[in-house]
């Protein structure tokens, strides 16, 4: 075989191996981590108009049906689906990264992200709406920070979510506009109490936490008991004029 047929195969047998051959590589790790990225970046982490500003509150809040909660006896954390899961219609769903991920990311300050997966929060500072203080976060660390349903899962399900199907209540377990990062100890010491038995030890926040807790209880058509509406009444007076 003379010189120029063998460099003519080796042009031909270079062209059927592509571009990698070549020495031309496309990077489909790097193309898909973009497209993760962008997705993440795309998916809003608040729902639109929420929480309601003070005056929309107060007129759901007056709305709200009045009676007294259900089906205590019932309630099971597991009713409510997989923890943090992100295969939902609420806020936040469906961007690729958990719900818990999600929370942090947008209730964290000087927030460093990874470089390739930009769902892990690597770390921040959680300025706690409940107390005030300022909570370190670094990533697979011990932290003093723990995600609160505004409206407690035990609470949602004496005020209605009890009738509702798996799939309602798995959304409303992972809808951010229900979540909000806050300190451990306190989170803890609320529990499952609702507005007449538990507020924010920090008064100043009473106010968004009236409006966040109204608000939800609205988006998802829970009911409220007297003493719980009182109590959001006056939380929501606390709201500037």
């Amino acid at each position: 075989m003379g010189p120029s047929r063998s460099f003519a195969l080796a042009v031909v047998a270079l062209a059927l191996a592509g571009p990698a051959a070549a020495g031309c590589h496309h990077d489909d790790t790097a193309t898909a981590g973009a497209s993760a990225a962008a997705l993440v970046a795309q998916v809003p982490l608040t729902g639109p108009g929420f929480p309601p500003d003070a005056a929309t509150a107060k007129a759901r809040l007056a709305g709200l049906k009045v009676e007294w909660g259900r089906n205590w006896q019932t309630y099971r954390r597991e009713e409510f689906g997989r923890y943090w899961s992100d295969e939902t219609g609420a806020v936040g769903g469906r961007n690729g990264c958990d719900t818990r991920d999600d929370v942090l990311r947008r209730d964290l300050t000087q927030l460093r992200e990874g470089d390739r997966n930009h769902c892990v929060v690597l770390s921040g500072v959680l300025l706690d709406p409940y107390t005030g203080k300022r909570l370190p976060y670094t990533y697979r660390r011990a932290s003093q920070i723990q995600t609160d349903h505004v409206v407690a899962l035990g609470a949602a399900w004496r005020a209605g979510a009890y009738a509702w199907t798996p799939q309602r209540r798995l959304e409303y377990a992972n809808d951010l506009d229900v979540l909000l990062a806050v300190d451990k100890q306190t989170n803890q010491d609320k529990g499952s109490g609702t507005a007449d038995k538990w507020r924010p030890p920090r008064r100043e926040y009473w106010c968004e936490y009236a409006r966040r807790y109204t608000g939800v209880k609205a988006k998802y058509g829970l009911s409220v008991t007297a003493p719980e509406k009182r109590a959001l009444q006056d939380m929501l007076a606390a709201c500037p004029q």
